[in-house]
């Protein structure tokens, strides 16, 4: 068995379990993002509690978490490339670092699809932008944008191993977000405001 290629997947999933919403919140703002909003470590929590300025690291740092996943182990060819990605994914969902209660995973999902399809990711993006701005629910961008992957892979004539993984994401993304989906229903999700000042 190829040991550089099981340190590869250990690592991948590693940096997907690096918590930059918890580290960037209480290095730069003494603040526990777990403490508040929707308790969630990622992106969208982070900028509820502590804004944009806190926000756009982790997303950006998140998404480098997935694409970095995918680059590991690209020279061994599509299919590990997809599985370096999931490995990044499951790290940040379910992080050993906070004895495996994490995000959910849609920034690092992001960054997986930038590195295995730019124009999807685009698109998707794109999608999650307009029903975030009219709507102020991430959660049903998120959705949303999961649900399209795999239909964008197919349309754009991606391999079926990037169509396979879209199925998988949009799996993850959808389960991961269960319980907003009761809320949505419900009318009670969380919009993406602010629930902390902008001090």
């Amino acid at each position: 068995m190829d040991m550089l290629f099981i340190a590869k997947c250990v690592l991948a999933y590693l940096l997907g379990s690096i918590p930059s919403g918890l580290i960037i919140g209480k290095l730069f703002f003494n603040t526990d993002v777990r403490e508040f909003g929707s308790k969630n470590i990622g992106a969208t929590n982070t900028y509820r509690v502590l804004g944009l300025k806190a926000a756009l690291p982790v997303f950006f740092f998140d998404a480098f978490k997935g694409a970095v996943g995918v680059y590991l182990l690209a020279s061994y060819g599509p299919a590990h490339m997809i599985l370096g990605g999931i490995l990044a994914m499951i790290g940040h969902n379910w992080p050993i670092f906070l004895g495996f209660k994490g995000g959910r995973g849609v920034a690092t999902g992001l960054g997986v699809l930038i590195a295995l399809s730019p124009l999807v990711a685009a698109i998707c993006f794109a999608v999650w932008g307009v029903i975030v701005y009219f709507t102020k629910l991430v959660s049903l961008g998120s959705i949303a944008g999961a649900t399209l992957v795999p239909i964008l892979m197919y349309l754009t004539g991606e391999s079926w191993w990037f169509i396979g993984f879209g199925f998988l994401a949009a799996a993850f993304v959808i389960g991961r977000h269960k319980d907003n989906i009761k809320r949505l229903l419900a009318g009670k999700e969380l919009k993406v405001e602010r629930v902390k000042g902008d001090e």
